[in-house]
């Protein structure tokens, strides 16, 4: 089932299953938090940031089994997390049907806007059921928290792990929060041998919305200026960014991994570059969650929330005064043929890049 399908099947019958079933009873956080089931939807992006959150949670309760409600197109985040230990999918009949099955002290829905994973928490056997107010969805909960536009999206995260904590909780970023498993390192260095040990930068040309694409040729021109400059690059993403990537690996000295990789093996390719340049995408908050240096180019998504944060990235943003133009992970077709974009230049993305690489 496409995105757009599910946010219109979320529109119309979540709304009306929110209305229809029962809120549920308050109750006390229970003394002693054994399970938890934490609910994420969405892309990858969005997984990636909810990695601090969960170190938070082990950290704070070492006993308890941390299960993930997720679906197929980000599950592939949380074997990054080593205190994960277990992910269902509900786009897979039988794992979802295990999730419902279940029994856990806590259920955390991640999900900032849409109604069905908020449906999904209320019918879950939990006694306390979390999640954002952003709407009529706070109906399923027996704790709401505010959500902001403003507010760096894994701070976002942390706060909902408010209630479990007297005194409050800041889910404080480390310099790492992802972690690469021992198979995808083995397969990320057989990949890169043919570069024989040379540094390298990392290019991802892809976005899950095509008003956050740079453009394969603009990409291509900076794969140059590096090649030119001594370093090799590589292009990393999945099947569907193979062809860009030809382009922009095409100068000598590029590598084009894209569709070979999966997630966890381009984390470690990521983990290996001495720089990643993304556009706003989920690519680049593995970047961030591996503590690699990075250069994002934004436009119409909210910098304030979703851009990398700290001296080792920088962020492109021409700040006009259409964008950002994203709410809710929806963007509507720009009349402008995204200007926000087309106006950041290579020259502005090399001299970010060369700040690093010096």
């Amino acid at each position: 089932m496409s995105i757009r399908m599910m946010k219109t099947l979320d529109a119309l019958i979540g709304r009306l299953i929110v209305s229809l079933l029962v809120s549920p009873a308050r109750r006390g956080i229970p003394a002693d938090i054994l399970s938890i089931l934490l609910i994420r939807p969405g892309g990858i992006g969005d997984a990636v940031l909810l990695a601090p959150a969960i170190h938070s949670i082990r950290n704070n309760y070492p006993l308890v089994r941390i299960t993930i409600l997720a679906e197929r197109r980000n599950a592939g985040v949380f074997p990054l997390v080593p205190e994960v230990d277990e992910v269902l999918c509900y786009d897979r009949p039988l794992e979802f049907y295990l999730a419902l099955s279940g029994r856990y002290d806590i259920v955390i829905d991640t999900e900032q806007w849409h109604r069905l994973s908020a449906v999904v928490a209320r019918i879950v056997r939990a006694p306390v059921k979390i999640g954002f107010d952003s709407n009529e969805r706070r109906r399923m909960f027996t704790h709401t928290l505010p959500y902001s536009h403003e507010e760096y999206e894994a701070v976002s995260f942390a706060t909902l792990l408010l209630p479990l904590k007297s005194g409050g909780w800041g889910g404080e970023l480390t310099a790492q929060f992802l972690y690469i498993p021992a198979a995808a390192s083995e397969k990320a260095a057989v990949l890169l041998r043919s570069l024989n040990g040379n540094k390298f930068v990392a290019i991802f040309p892809g976005a899950s919305i095509v008003e956050r694409r740079w453009g394969a040729d603009r990409f291509g021109q900076i794969s140059v200026r590096l090649v030119e400059a001594g370093f090799k690059v590589v292009v990393v993403g999945g099947r569907e960014d193979r062809e860009d990537g030809d382009v922009i690996a095409g100068a000598e000295g590029g590598l084009n991994l894209a569709g070979i990789t999966n997630l966890a093996e381009t984390a470690a390719v990521i983990a290996l570059s001495t720089l990643l340049i993304s556009g706003d995408s989920g690519v680049l908050h593995l970047a961030v969650g591996l503590d690699i240096p990075t250069v994002s180019l934004f436009g119409p998504g909210i910098a304030a929330k979703w851009a990398p944060r700290g001296e080792k990235h920088v962020v492109l943003n021409q700040n006009l005064s259409c964008s950002p133009c994203t709410r809710f992970g929806s963007t509507s077709p720009c009349p402008e043929d995204a200007r926000c974009m087309k106006e950041i230049t290579a020259g502005q993305v090399m001299a970010a890049a060369v700040g690093f690489l010096k």
